[in-house]
Order: C-alpha cells, then structure tokens, then sequence
C-alpha cells in the first residue's frame, strides 16, 4: 500500500466507525412503523442491544478501511465511507425487522448525490456522474420492477436502498455496477439458503437489505483487479 492508500484507509475507518457508533441514538429517535409486524421488536428495544455500538463501529470501520484501502483518497471516498457506516445501521435493522427505515434510506439519495457532484466538480469527471445517475434510475427501475411483480419476494426498501447503491457504483464503472447486484442475489441465495436450512431463518422471507450492503462493498472491493482483468 502507498502512503495515500494508508492514509485514505485510517481515515475512512476512524470517521465510518465514529458515524456508526451513533446508531443506538439514531434508533431511539427513529418513529416506531405505523403498523409494526407481530413479533418484531420495536427500534427503541433495539438500541439497548449489549455492546451495538462498539459492533457497529467496528465492522463499519473495518469496511470502510477497506474500501479506502482499495480506492485511496478518491473523490467518490466520502460517499463509501457515509454508506459504510449507515450500511451497518441498516443491515442491522433489517435482519431484526424486516425494515429499511424510509427516514434513513431516503436522505442517503440526497447525500450521495451531493458528494458525487462535488466529487465531478472537483475532479471534471462528468462522465461518471452520468453515468452514476444512469446506474441510480436503472438499478431503482430493475428493482421496483421486480416488486411490482413479485412484491413478497422483495419489501420496497429494497428497493429504495438499491437505488442509492446503484449510483454510487455506477460512479465507480458499469462492471462494479454489475457485479454488486449480481453478488447480492448469489449470497443472498447462498447464505440465506444456508441459513433457512439451519431454520435460523425463515426460508420463504427473509431480510435483504444486509446482502445488498455486502454486494455493494464486495463490487468496491474487488472491481479494480476485475476491470484490469478485463483491460
């Protein structure tokens, strides 16, 4: 590693994992679902998880260290190190709810578009803020489209959630693009397969928000040594 990836890796680590340790105080303040599901704990209960804010900044440190590890001081850094940490939160929510909270997921279009603005702007690199916003509505397209017809195999916030990830990684290039979503639904299949098999989950619903969060890191992670793969 060079002396800006070291840099760009100690830094995106320390501000994800300072961001994430805040999720307790996020869930105390997040409204409680019009209609909660019988049986799903309420956020409130959720925030007093033994030792959630330690394991919260620590696998948000560690992902976003990786990620700036891999891209350096990149300009499209803060945007990965931001889905980092509330990545993590909502994993987190959903594996226990089934939800990806509107109020977190909605804003983070907001965010992620300013940073890749300021990022173009920054940088003149206009063409991978075409081309995030191209992956933004194509992946939001794709995804409410599946819902629309399949709405028991995939919640709405999946949906939601996917458009943010879909720019961000189209920012990046059409191959971290595709090997995102493709990674979510093979260790969602994988694991989840796994999982119901164990009966830890159940095998006709279970959370995916989680799978899109790690397709969306792994793509990051592994693009680079993919696209010189592929010249």
């Amino acid at each position: 590693m060079t002396d800006e990836t070291v840099v760009a890796a100690v830094v995106a680590a320390l501000v994800a994992a300072m961001a994430a340790s805040q999720l307790p105080l996020l869930l105390i303040r997040l409204p409680e679902p019009a209609e909660p599901a019988e049986g799903k704990p309420r956020y409130a209960d959720l925030a007093l998880t033994p030792r959630l804010s330690l394991w919260c900044a620590l696998v948000a440190g560690v992902a976003a260290g990786v990620i700036g590890g891999v891209l350096g001081l990149a300009a499209s850094l803060p945007a990965w190190i931001y889905l980092s940490a509330i990545g993590v939160g909502l994993s987190f929510i959903d594996w226990r709810t089934k939800l990806l909270p509107r109020l977190i997921v909605a804003p983070s279009y907001g965010v992620v578009a300013a940073v890749l603005v300021i990022a173009a702007l920054a940088t003149s690199d206009w063409e991978s803020l075409l081309r995030a916003g191209i992956g933004l509505v194509a992946t939001f397209g794709i995804f409410l489209l599946m819902w629309l017809v399949y709405p028991k195999g995939l919640g709405y916030g999946d949906v939601r959630l996917a458009g943010v990830l879909g720019m961000a990684l189209a920012w990046q290039g059409w191959p971290e693009l595709v090997i995102g979503l493709y990674a979510a639904f093979v260790f969602g299949g994988i694991i989840g397969g796994v999982l119901s098999g164990l009966k830890i989950v159940d095998r006709k619903g279970y959370p995916f928000g989680p799978f899109l969060m790690f397709g969306a890191w792994f793509a990051v992670v592994i693009g680079p040594t993919v696209t010189d793969w592929l010249g």
